[in-house]
C-alpha cells in the first residue's frame, strides 16, 4: 500500500518526524531513542514540556520491552481485549523507555492503532515503534482526515503520508492507568472498558 517506504525509513532514521493516519486521529511520530527528534515534536506542537509522549506499534509484543514485567493480571486482559484498537494503556515504564519521552514520568502510554497504512510505516520503523502524538498543534482541535492533517503540518513534519483509503474514525483513543491492578481513566475516549 505504502508508494514510499524508503524514503519514510530513511526520514525516520534520519531523525525525522513523519505525520500518519491511525484508527482514532492522525499522529505525529519519530523514533523514540532519537531526542532531537523527540524536541522536534515539542517544537512543531508548542507541547508544554510536562506533557510526555506515548509508544505506539503494530504489535503489542513491540511495546512490551518499553514498560515494566510482568504485567499486572489486569494490564494483560486489557492488552488481550483491546490491542489493537482505541486504547492508550499507561503502564510503570522500563529502563528501555527514555525519560525525554515520558517527560521524566516513570510511566509510558502505550497503543496499537487498528489501520493498516500505520501498520505498515511500523514494520518499516527500526524496532517497529514510534514515540507519537497528535497531529496539531498544541490547544488546536486533532486532526481527523488528510487534509487536516496536511493543512497543520505541511511545512512542520518532514513528510505527511496518505491514508490510502484507510481513514481515522476522528474520535481519540481512551486513556487508561493501570496501578496496583486498579484502573483509572484518564481519557474517555473512543473505547468504554470493560474488565470480565
Amino acid at each position: 500500500m505504502l508508494e514510499n517506504r524508503e524514503e519514510i525509513k530513511k526520514i525516520l532514521e534520519g531523525g525525522g518526524v513523519i505525520a500518519y493516519v491511525t484508527d482514532t486521529v492522525w499522529g505525529l511520530g519519530c523514533l523514540p531513542e532519537n531526542e532531537n527528534a523527540v524536541k522536534k515534536i515539542y517544537e512543531i506542537k508548542h507541547r508544554e514540556a510536562q506533557k510526555p509522549l506515548i509508544l505506539m506499534s503494530n504489535e503489542a509484543y513491540n511495546l512490551l520491552e518499553y514498560v515494566k514485567q510482568p504485567l499486572s493480571k489486569t494490564a494483560s486482559k486489557l492488552i488481550k481485549k483491546y490491542f489493537p484498537g482505541a486504547l492508550t494503556l499507561v503502564l510503570e515504564k522500563s529502563e528501555k523507555t527514555p525519560d525525554f519521552v515520558t517527560s521524566g514520568m516513570n510511566t509510558v502510554g502505550i497503543r496499537v492503532p487498528d489501520n493498516e497504512v500505520f501498520k505498515e510505516i511500523c514494520e518499516i520503523a527500526p524496532d517497529h515503534v514510534l514515540a507519537t502524538t497528535s497531529a496539531n498543534l498544541s490547544h488546536q482541535p486533532s486532526a481527523k482526515t488528510y487534509e487536516q492533517a496536511y493543512e497543520n503540518m505541511k511545512d512542520l513534519a518532514d513528510i505527511v503520508i496518505p491514508d490510502y483509503g484507510c481513514f481515522a474514525k476522528g474520535l481519540e483513543s481512551t486513556v487508561a492507568g493501570i496501578f496496583d491492578n486498579e484502573i483509572k481513566i484518564f481519557r474517555q475516549g473512543a473505547i468504554k472498558l470493560e474488565i470480565d
